[in-house]
């Protein structure tokens, strides 16, 4: 996680060096088995992310400029003759900014781009208001034709780089910064269109995404050292949702929270909340995200904290939820 001393002094590297573990080098080694990898970056120079590809395939790379709708479309075009086009976006700029382009150039033409979207959330928010990362998944979750993945951990992300080639189309890669407490001990087995099971439950179901699956983890553990049987539903896909495995949990546990670093409109919690209703399920059900307004500044560890992005507000919620279902 980013420890600048100032954070007004912008250097896209070093804000990049925030993100530690094996992603960097996953997609390095991804290049060198795929000739055919192009990496696209809107003036986000070189770090850990994309450094070690940048460096050994510097032909392979394009940075165009402060441009990310351009980004996109370049991308786009380039996926046309054939090749495998990765976009490395700033989370507040990739979906919010970039929607027309996301909708028409990639989704509508079934192209196969992968963007991803890095700095998501509240990592970027000792830049202002305009840095918060957190309407990305309501955006890109309504747009027809968009496979949207948020891996919980870097080993996860690892993962997604090849699971994402089981999807034809365009795919929207969201990144956590978050090192809270990270759920693989190596790259998992990722299943486009399924949630991965951390922990088995009967007396209720945290369903997290990204910073999320973490303090779902986390809070499930503290939970069980008081006798409660907590499921752990890790929502890597997003788009698609994994339905049945919401409602199988809903049936067997009675009670669902949802947690995730984004806005409670329109995101994980609202997706859940519409399995639920349309298949009747009427079960304890919580939200646990982001408040609907504008959010404060500073560094994303005080972020967390004041919103409640804890794994001890999360058990917490938890606690709360199936105490009201009994």
């Amino acid at each position: 996680m980013s420890t600048m001393s100032d954070p007004f002094s912008f250097n896209a590297g070093a804000v990049e060096s925030s993100y530690v573990g094996n992603l960097g080098e996953a997609f390095r080694r991804y290049g060198e088995q795929n000739e055919d990898v192009l990496l696209i970056s809107p003036d986000l120079g070189a770090g850990p992310v994309t450094g070690a590809f940048v460096q050994q395939f510097p032909e392979r790379f394009i940075d165009a400029g402060i441009a990310e709708c351009n980004a996109m479309s370049m991308a786009a075009g380039m996926a046309t003759y054939g090749y495998k086009v990765f976009v490395l976006q700033m989370g507040a700029f990739g979906a919010l900014k970039c929607a027309e382009q996301i909708r028409t150039d990639l989704a509508f033409s079934q192209v196969p781009v992968r963007i991803l979207s890095a700095w998501s959330g509240l990592a970027m928010g000792f830049f202002g208001t305009t840095h918060h990362a957190v309407e990305d998944i309501a955006i890109t979750r309504a747009i027809p034709g968009l496979t949207v993945l948020a891996p919980a951990d870097d080993n996860a992300a690892t993962a997604m780089l090849s699971a994402s080639e089981q999807v034809p189309g365009p795919v929207f890669i969201r990144l956590t910064d978050a090192n809270i407490h990270p759920v693989y001990d190596a790259p998992p087995e990722i299943t486009v269109g399924r949630f991965g099971r951390l922990r088995d439950g009967v007396d209720g179901t945290i369903v997290g995404t990204g910073l999320g699956a973490q303090l779902a983890a986390g809070a499930a553990a503290l939970l069980a050292q008081e006798g409660l049987s907590i499921r752990v539903l890790d929502a890597y896909s997003l788009k698609p949702l994994d339905e049945a495995a919401i409602v199988e949990a809903a049936r067997a546990t009675g009670a669902i929270l949802t947690v995730e670093e984004h806005l409670v409109t329109g995101g994980l919690g609202s997706a859940v909340g519409e399995v639920l209703a349309r298949n009747g399920l009427a079960v304890a059900f919580a939200i646990h995200g982001l408040p609907d307004e504008t959010l404060t500044v500073g560094m994303p560890e005080q972020l967390y904290a004041h919103y409640g992005l804890t794994i001890e507000e999360t058990a917490q919620r938890m606690r709360s939820l199936v105490s009201g279902k009994r």
